[in-house]
């Protein structure tokens, strides 16, 4: 059973929390509320999410603070950050938010359906990244020599390991050409098709490492990195 992924939610008036959860809802992922930039500090500790949205005015410790914050840990520096914000002071106070590194800049109102379909392709990132790191964790499990289990508990043979990564990676590389896809379709965002590359990428030295342990086949390239 595939995971839900997390959304942070991160704004200091309920009522915005509330509409955001309103519009959001409907793509079935875990939403989680901070009404502070220092409370979104505190969940990005313990938790993963697969994108942020960010309120920029907030008392205290304010939108594009708390993203300086996440952007300087390692733990949380490559999660997405959308600014959302009531106040439009004109480019320098967009270009402030993208300093910042936030992948993108919505002011208020916003439409609820764009709001949404952006942070669907974030969160679909999130889960293909997902699945990449458990083909990669099976891979270094048979590249260290292990076997894998059947449901029953019993030791699998080496080729049939293989040929079950085989088959989970193929899954996650038609998804991931998918939506390659439908992102040059619809002329997204440029850290979205960015994201979406590197993913590819990475998919790509999986496959090649798999196939080099074929029989037959030369020895294993290193694995691709996780970050």
């Amino acid at each position: 059973m595939v995971q839900k992924a997390k959304i942070l939610l991160v704004d200091d008036r309920p009522e915005n929390l509330l509409a955001l959860e309103a519009i959001l809802s409907a793509l079935d992922q875990t939403l989680v509320r901070a009404s502070s930039g220092e409370e979104a500090l505190k969940a990005l500790l313990t938790d993963d999410f697969a994108v942020i949205l960010l309120d920029v005015q907030m008392p205290g410790m304010d939108g594009f603070e708390t993203a300086a914050h996440i952007k300087r840990r390692e733990r949380t520096r490559d999660i997405p950050i959308i600014f959302l914000t009531a106040i439009n002071h004109g480019p320098h106070h967009t270009f402030r938010g993208y300093a910042a590194g936030a992948v993108d800049y919505i002011s208020k109102p916003f439409d609820p359906w764009v709001l949404r379909a952006k942070v669907s392709v974030f969160v679909e990132l999130y889960m293909k990244n997902c699945q990449l790191r458990e083909q990669a964790a099976l891979l270094r499990l048979q590249l260290e020599g292990g076997a894998g289990k059947t449901p029953a508990g019993e030791a699998k043979e080496p080729a049939g390991l293989l040929a079950e990564l085989s088959a989970r990676l193929a899954a996650v590389e038609e998804q991931a050409e998918a939506l390659s896809k439908q992102l040059d379709d619809e002329s997204a965002d440029a850290a979205a098709v960015a994201t979406a590359a590197h993913l590819e990428r990475k998919l790509t030295g999986l496959r090649r490492a798999l196939d080099a342990l074929e029989p037959g086949a030369a020895a294993a390239p290193p694995l691709p990195s996780q970050n």
